[in-house]
């Protein structure tokens, strides 16, 4: 205890009169794993990373050409630096590949996330699937490719979701939503509601009671004309 209580003060005492924009210079060229623990050094500091100015310095540091962005109509709006920095990160340890980043592909993801997981009565995923190719579509992206990165978010976002009873709870309700046409783009994709399914009968099935397992099951036999022998018995 009297170490961390000497730790803290030797910190105070090398850093206590460095001006704001020299920390926040060091900060961003400390690995990102440490940023937590940093912030929890002292009030000072958490507010620091509280802030816009580090998360603008990192966001150019990480990604120079974040600078020049561009702002984008649609439905989800552009968000502060800090968010910005997510999607960033998002966008490029996610879904890049050959080396292009796309800023609005994170940004896209994080808000499905955020209305999935944090929402008690989450929008139907009819809404927010139409959401998210509207959004494609004001920033120029063609029919086609609107809906295939709206797939591939989908799938990431159900793959990424946290194990809990509030996920078996939300993929059930995914799967017993009626089946509505909807007119391409906006059509939702077969491998997305197969990946909900196998979501289910894989890594939930021990969460299932026989009435919802049945009745999960007879919906799955309804969207597919043949279903694995892995997702029957109970």
């Amino acid at each position: 205890m009297t170490e961390d209580v000497d730790s803290v003060a030797l910190v105070n005492h090398i850093f206590g009169k460095l001006p704001d924009h020299l920390l926040i210079e060091i900060f961003i060229r400390v690995p990102i794993s440490d940023w937590v623990q940093l912030s929890c050094v002292n009030k000072h500091w958490a507010n620091i990373f509280g802030g816009e100015c580090l998360w603008q310095s990192a966001l150019i540091r990480a990604w120079p050409l974040a600078g020049r962005g561009k702002r984008w109509p649609g439905p989800i709006p552009e968000a502060l630096s800090l968010r910005r920095y997510a999607a960033f990160y998002v966008s490029q340890h996610i879904f890049a590949s050959d080396g292009e980043i796309d800023e609005i592909i994170g940004h896209t993801y994080l808000f499905l996330k955020e209305q999935l997981e944090l929402s008690s009565a989450p929008p139907a995923s009819g809404v927010l699937h139409g959401t998210i190719i509207d959004q494609f579509i004001a920033c120029g992206k063609s029919r086609n490719k609107a809906h295939e990165l709206a797939s591939q978010i989908w799938l990431a976002v159900i793959d990424n979701m946290e194990e809990n009873e509030h996920t078996f709870f939300l993929l059930k309700q995914l799967v017993q939503e009626p089946d509505v046409f909807l007119p391409y783009p906006y059509s939702r994709s077969y491998k997305v509601q197969w990946r909900v399914f196998e979501k289910l009968f894989t890594d939930y099935r021990d969460c299932f009671d026989k009435g919802d397992y049945y009745d999960i099951l007879m919906c799955a036999k309804h969207k597919f004309q043949h279903i694995p022998s892995s997702w029957l018995g109970y």
